[in-house]
């Protein structure tokens, strides 16, 4: 029998089961309006410098510009020119200077100007929020932005602590923490020096093709879009994306016509929502990683064959070709396919002797009992419960924990679980984006409170590994720094309380009217404002 915890029932059930009961009826959407159901319960602030999940990166693309930033219909074109529309770099590589682009506005109608890059990302430096690592790992601290990040009339000007490739630089900019604020609009709202930050989780001050309506925690995000938008207005005037948990209300919802895009179909309903009349599914491969974490702070895991054997006792093959078909496919390395540095190698699949001989050799005691967190979702529960019933072969009882992403995400940042199951997607399209979450921890104190780290989540030194990633992040030959990363992960899928499973391939259902939709590939969010019917 399976043991599993919940913190509290699905809020999303009696939606399900009432949307179940209605009677079906042919629906469509308004033309101007684009409707979406996504799982959104792992939002916790709309804040750029503070925000730091999966559906909150999407909403935070669409709301704010970045200096650099993706074209969405051409992903492979790497970062291009938004707010800045140049940049110039110093011969000792440390300086970048980028030029403003005339005549951008923000929402409330103020000018885009130089000094508001500037406030931006002083002040994501200085809230120093979850993902602030991915600018202060140039060097920037509070004491010295007012040095390291000036504004010079329509310049702006970053100092970073030594020189960098400045692809990796940029390739930052483009995350969700580079989103440029509108300063006045902000200032206005701090309460006790918090430079807005309460005010920014439930509001927006962008400048990007749409803006803040509302947002309703565990139920809905509705966008209004910008008619000033550099780019132009978008097709879509309003975007609302729904909270649906499960996947078969998704489909009903989205074969009744009541939404455009679904984008948490199980392959179970992906294949029944293809025969659907006016229904179509996009296929596409993302740089989400389904993982497993041992913590190291308990004393069975933190031995090698420990995190050895529970690496046998995942049944890669057999998921992938069941409950995961066609949206995952395995991967053992924390690198996705088509980052610098990818590689195929998955040396790990299903043995339960071998995981039996390891657990042996390491003295683990009969009846060893563990709890595993996971968020309340279709396949990651089907993979904790498959877990589940491997260690069981073992003689190891699993417990699992269910709750929203936040109560479990909570539990994982505090280092408070055994087994976390979950998944990661880069935060910009350069290999250090993962090389320095997964492989870097230069301080594994609990006083370091190093959340943005996965690492350090798992409470594990890395055993020199952070000091390789050190040095690839660095390397200016593109070859070499390839190299680096390949024997970088080959030690952590050898060494590391990681067990990285699959990257994912998202499939949504959507209506045959909706185009131009790209999901962001491996790399990037969704972006809303192409989207025509």
């Amino acid at each position: 029998m399976n043991s599993l915890t919940r913190f509290m029932s699905s809020a999303a059930l009696g939606v399900a089961l009432a949307i179940t009961a209605a009677p079906a009826a042919i629906a469509e959407t308004p033309a101007n309006m684009l409707v979406i159901a996504n799982r959104i319960d792992d939002i916790t602030t709309l804040d750029p410098a503070e925000s730091f999940e999966f559906a909150g990166s999407d909403v935070s693309r669409n709301i704010y510009q970045k200096l650099v930033n993706f074209d969405p219909m051409n992903l492979e074109g790497g970062y291009q020119p938004e707010i800045a529309e140049s940049w110039t770099v110093s011969d000792d590589g440390t300086t970048i200077t980028f030029t403003i682009r005339d005549g951008l506005k923000f929402h409330s109608g103020n000018p885009v100007t130089a000094a508001d890059v500037e406030f931006s990302l002083r002040r994501a430096v200085a809230l120093n929020k979850t993902p602030a690592f991915i600018l202060t790992q140039f060097g920037f601290t509070a004491d010295n932005v007012g040095e390291t990040i000036v504004a010079d009339g329509n310049t702006v000007t970053i100092k970073t602590d030594k020189p960098y490739a400045t692809s990796f630089v940029l390739n930052c900019l483009t995350s969700t923490i580079g989103g440029i604020v509108d300063m006045k609009t902000v200032m206005a709202n701090e309460v006790d020096g918090d430079m807005g930050n309460e005010w920014l989780k439930t509001n927006s001050a962008g400048s990007g093709a749409y803006k803040l309506v509302n947002w309703k925690p565990n139920e809905s995000v509705t966008l209004q879009s910008n008619p000033d938008f550099y780019l132009g207005a978008p097709e879509m005037e309003r975007v609302i994306v729904r909270h649906v948990q499960e996947s078969a209300s998704q489909r009903l919802l989205l074969e009744r016509g009541d939404i455009d895009i679904a984008r948490d179909l199980n392959p179970e309903d992906v294949a029944g929502a293809r025969d659907a009349d006016g229904v179509k599914i996009h296929d596409e491969l993302r740089g989400r990683l389904m993982y497993l974490a041992f913590n190291q702070k308990h004393p069975e895991l933190s031995k090698p064959e420990v995190r050895q054997a529970l690496k046998y006792l995942i049944d890669y093959e057999g998921m992938q070709n069941s409950f995961l078909n066609g949206q995952y496919t395995v991967h053992q390395n924390f690198l996705p396919r088509t980052f610098l540095g990818a590689v195929d190698e998955n040396p790990f699949s299903l043995n339960v002797e071998k995981a039996r001989e390891l657990l042996k050799a390491a003295g683990v005691p009969e009846g060893l009992e563990l709890t595993a967190g996971v968020r309340e979702a279709q396949e990651r529960t089907e993979i904790a419960q498959a877990y589940q019933n491997a260690l069981a072969q073992v003689g190891i009882k699993l417990n699992i924990m269910v709750g929203t992403a936040k109560q479990i995400l909570g539990e994982y940042r505090a280092r408070n679980l055994d087994i976390y199951i979950g998944a990661w997607g880069p935060d910009y399209p350069d290999p250090h984006t993962n090389a320095g979450t997964f492989a870097y921890n230069p301080d594994n104190s609990d006083e370091a409170n190093a959340t943005g780290l996965l690492a350090w989540r798992n409470s594990w030194d890395t055993g020199g590994l952070t000091e390789k990633v050190a040095g690839a992040v660095v390397e200016n030959d593109r070859d070499k720094r390839q190299m680096m990363y390949n024997d970088i992960q080959a030690e952590f899928r050898d060494t590391s309380p990681f067990a990285v499973m699959f990257q994912k391939i998202e499939q949504a259902g959507m209506r045959d009217n909706v185009q131009n939709v790209n999901l962001g590939g491996a790399t990037t969010a969704v972006s809303y404002w192409p989207i025509t019917k």
